[in-house]
């Protein structure tokens, strides 16, 4: 690869003016790709073919060779107006997603008009200055202008399993990662004029299969063979009454429809998206919708103290001298081991308590900056004032103490734990000038004080059943002054004894983890063996980070969340990016996940309910009478009408359970069953009543819309039976769910009692007697049979 000349001169100290950024937006457009979009009549197409089953497109072709063109006519346009639909609705949801994707993109940190800023890295410039260290994706194509040992991954690229070391005047490509080091660079070519011509994202764009799916998946199979089991009774039943088979296929092949779900491709896309929605409002984005069931069934969530449980605005507190140094030496060594443009909360300290201070840095010339490294534990600045080569260091005290040589006396010591009790972090401060050795000035305390919500939000997630563990690498004197402000409890143990078993004894390790309220001294990598310990517990695990090392953790763990200011390594990893500080938005997170979960527990009881009351009871009606209480017609139009309320069922008001979800399979199909047999009862009294009372003959096409009617008015009502665990009227549905169901029960009313060339009209007060009687079994009978059977362990 040709490195490319400098196209654009800028000022490195001020960066580009706003004008000139308006400027060359205009002339260069944004830094993104246009995406391949399909037509409309293609969409719709692959709803018609590929939405609903082809059964429902081979019932049309049946009817129309048996000479029944009026029921083809109507089942290809209610075809057509269902693809409609479940194209605008998960239009709908895709913009949403789409929205999520355009709140996950790349930020940047950008100098403009002298001022370091973050935006976002669509926004960036031919001619920007840019500052890129460990953990960020390349925004654009960048030409460095200052580094310090940066390495950069540029496998995604062009393959090379190996980090490339990047020096002055190299060129880093857009979609490449920096693994070590930071830069300052100047954009040279952003969007489609990159060399690659890519831009990043980290949201997915591919769905992965949701463990829910499966388990529909395995329900709607078992309702599958009922249903064929079902059929072919009928069929031996009418080979030995010498009856007709040829009315019996268009039914039967809509029965095969009905247990396979037309609207659930859309439910899913649109609760999923829509619970996605939800996050994101209350400061959560998802970069998998997959995310969603892990969050609902959360136990433990393993919190980094700084920024989560903490304000992440370190304030230097307090300054202590070692020996003659003084507090101006220190903080001026402090700042200058800092970098303004990285926006560390650490660094900030500093360069804000030396600016209050009016130290004067300018006359320091900073040659080279070396960031912070886990593994070193220190920050240090090379600068030249006045000739003298100078060596800042800012770090943990243990590893200058080291470096210097220096033993602190009991006194010093015993200002230091005092310092840990009022839970304040202590770094040291060190210096080297012209090559001797180092020389320990003092130590600065910092404090990071908790949030005020968090005290009570740890107390509300305990209250969900979701255990929160600290995680911070102060000492753990610090960290258990910390736990203990904020209600967490006093087992605080050193990340290290849990990843020293995790490699000797993983059940000691899993123990530990398990019994501890927080981890304290932790390195990155200790986390990846504190989830693996409680995951072999069989705890499902939540886990923030923000760094590149946290990524392996991040990956790991069921729900990993990136904290707002994580690195975009670690935003690529998780499954869950926080765009606010604190736990605030994951307790929403927990809330909404557990909603959205209870949405597909009521579309699973509601699915079981249905088909048994339609299947089992139209081919028992069948057996006992010999004659059809439903038609194909009868069934295209209940599948086509109830669509509207199973799709609502995704924007319902569910409520969350008290503790972490599990899927309790037995527990639904008893309960769902159970409902489903009172149902049949229910529906062979209204036989009777029909043909006892009303004078409807049971093989006259009157008899057809009476149950279509019927089954109309149970199915629109099953929902609100099945979605609350206790009385249902404990919670109200949804405004969509319940303007979905008022309007069906309107549509239906009129065509039963007009017929309209559907289907056979009946009397309208046969109609109102179907829907009190509907009302009056299912919100009376039939609730006050759910809360029993609740009360004795089957429930949903």
């Amino acid at each position: 690869m040709e490195n490319k000349p400098l196209e654009f001169q800028t000022d490195l100290t001020q960066g580009l003016s706003i004008d000139e950024v308006n400027k060359r937006l205009k002339e260069y457009g944004y830094n993104e790709v246009p995406e391949h979009r399909e037509s409309l009549a293609k969409k719709i197409a692959k709803k018609f073919w590929g939405l609903t089953p082809w059964i429902l497109e081979a019932t049309a072709i049946f009817t129309y060779i048996i000479g029944r063109y009026l029921d083809c006519y109507i089942i290809v346009a209610l075809l057509i107006v269902n693809a409609i639909i479940a194209l605008v609705q998960e239009e709908r949801a895709s913009r949403a997603v789409e929205l999520l994707k355009q709140k996950l993109q790349v930020q940047a940190r950008v100098l403009r008009d002298g001022n370091w800023t973050v935006i976002p890295a669509r926004e960036i410039v031919p001619g920007d200055i840019v500052r890129i260290r460990a953990g960020d994706f390349v925004p654009a194509d960048l030409r460095v202008v200052d580094t310090s040992d940066m390495e950069v991954d540029q496998s995604a690229l062009t393959g090379e399993s190996m980090p490339v070391k990047k020096s002055r005047m190299d060129l880093v490509y857009s979609g490449s990662m920096i693994r070590r080091g930071e830069a300052t660079c100047c954009v040279v070519a952003t969007g489609l004029k990159t060399y690659f011509g890519k831009t990043v994202e980290l949201v997915q764009t591919a769905r992965p299969k949701l463990h829910m799916e499966e388990i529909i998946g395995r329900i709607i199979q078992v309702l599958l063979y009922i249903v064929i089991t079902l059929i072919a009774a009928m069929l031996i039943f009418t080979y030995l009454r010498g009856l007709s088979i040829i009315p019996i296929i268009p039914f039967a092949l809509m029965l095969i429809v009905f247990a396979v779900p037309v609207a659930l491709p859309a439910m899913f896309t649109v609760s999923m998206a829509y619970g996605s929605l939800e996050m994101a409002k209350n400061g959560a984005l998802l970069t998998r919708l997959s995310a969603i069931e892990d969050v609902a069934s959360m136990e433990v969530l393993c919190a980094d103290k700084t920024g989560t449980l903490t304000r992440n605005k370190l304030v230097i507190t307090e300054v202590i001298p070692v020996g003659e140094h003084t507090e101006e030496e220190i903080l001026l060594c402090g700042a200058l081991a800092s970098q303004e443009a990285n926006r560390d909360p650490i660094d900030l300290a500093f360069i804000e308590s030396a600016k209050r201070k009016s130290i004067d840095l300018s006359k320091f010339s900073v040659q080279k900056f070396i960031p912070f490294d886990p593994s070193t534990r220190r920050t240090e600045a090379h600068a030249i004032c006045e000739g003298e080569q100078i060596v800042a260091v800012k770090g943990a005290i243990n590893t200058l103490c080291s470096l210097s040589g220096t033993l602190l006396n009991e006194t010093m010591r015993s200002k230091i734990d005092d310092l840990a009790k009022k839970g304040y972090r202590a770094l040291a401060v060190g210096r080297s000038v012209d090559g001797r050795p180092y020389d320990l000035l003092g130590i600065v305390a910092l404090y990071d004080e908790p949030r005020p919500d968090t005290k009570d939000l740890i107390e509300k997630l305990r209250e969900y059943g979701v255990k929160v563990k600290m995680l911070t690498g102060d000492a753990i004197p610090i960290a258990k002054e910390i736990a203990k402000r904020i209600g967490l409890g006093n087992r605080i143990i050193p990340a290290g004894d849990v990843a020293k078993s995790f490699e000797t004894s993983p059940e000691e390790a899993a123990k530990l983890a398990e019994e501890s309220d927080g981890f304290a001294e932790i390195y990155p990598e200790q986390k990846y063996a504190i989830v693996k310990s409680l995951q072999a517990k069989k705890h499902i695990v939540g886990m923030t980070g923000d760094g590149i090392n946290d990524s392996p953790a991040l990956k790991q763990a069921e729900v990993g969340i990136a904290v707002s200011d994580a690195t975009d390594v670690a935003k690529g990893a998780a499954g869950v990016v926080l765009t606010n500080e604190g736990l605030g938005a994951i307790v929403n997170l927990v809330l909404t996940g557990r909603s959205v979960f209870q949405r597909i527990n009521t579309w699973i009881l509601n699915k079981i309910v249905k088909t048994i009351e339609i299947a089992v009871f139209s081919t028992l009606a069948f057996l006992i009478t010999s004659h059809y209480v439903l038609s194909a017609m009868d069934v295209v139009l209940f599948l086509f009408l109830i669509d509207f309320v199973t799709i609502s069922l995704s924007t319902d008001n569910e409520r969350g359970s008290q503790t972490p979800e599990v899927w309790n399979i037995s527990s639904l199909v008893k309960l769902s069953v159970s409902l489903g047999i009172f149902t049949i009862l229910e529906l062979f009294v209204l036989y009777f009543i029909g043909t006892k009372y009303f004078g409807i003959s049971p093989g006259s096409p009157a008899i057809t819309t009476y149950f279509f009617t019927a089954i109309m008015f149970f199915g629109l009502l099953i929902p609100i039976l099945v979605r609350e665990r206790s009385h249902f009227w404990s919670s109200r549905p949804s405004n969509t769910l319940l303007m979905a169901i008022i309007a069906d029960f309107a549509i239906v009313s009129v065509i039963s009692s007009f017929g309209f060339g559907l289907i056979p009209r009946i009397p309208i007060d046969i109609v109102g007697f179907i829907i009190a009687y509907a009302a009056f079994v299912m919100l009376v009978i039939n609730d006050g049979i759910k809360v029993l059977l609740g009360r004795i362990g089957i429930r949903r």
